[in-house]
């Protein structure tokens, strides 16, 4: 089993890696080309926004950031499920892994969130 890191943007990054990768192997066809724009921008969305909230301007814009990255790792869900399902690469189970890790990490962000709206009050 690979050993967990709990550095959160090296988690977020290497988390894009991996969508990436899963985004090459999609088939080069109508659904194939719509499925990945889809999942390359909502799965690789969330470490950039990640680093915007480490720069944010105020409490307000921390969790708006937070948010942002939430609903990309919710949407990214769906598509990876949806890929699973029909399914659109040769070894559907092999997402299992990342599916497992998009839960962990809305996770990590819904209790981030909760955190910082107690701080804000």
């Amino acid at each position: 089993m690979k050993k967990q890191t709990y550095d959160l943007e090296e988690r977020l990054l290497e988390y894009s890696v991996r969508i990436i990768k899963i985004v090459e192997q999609l088939p080069n066809t109508r659904v194939g080309n719509h499925v990945a724009g889809q999942l390359l921008r909502s799965g690789t969305s969330p470490y950039p926004n990640h680093g915007e909230a480490q720069a944010a301007e105020s409490p307000k814009d921390f969790i708006h950031k937070l948010r942002i990255s939430l609903k990309e790792f919710r949407e990214t869900q769906r598509w990876l499920k949806l890929i699973q399902r029909v399914p659109l690469i040769k070894k559907p189970e092999l997402l299992n892994d990342i599916l497992e890790e998009t839960e962990e990490l809305i996770k990590i962000f819904v209790t981030s969130i909760k955190t910082a709206e107690k701080k804000k009050k």
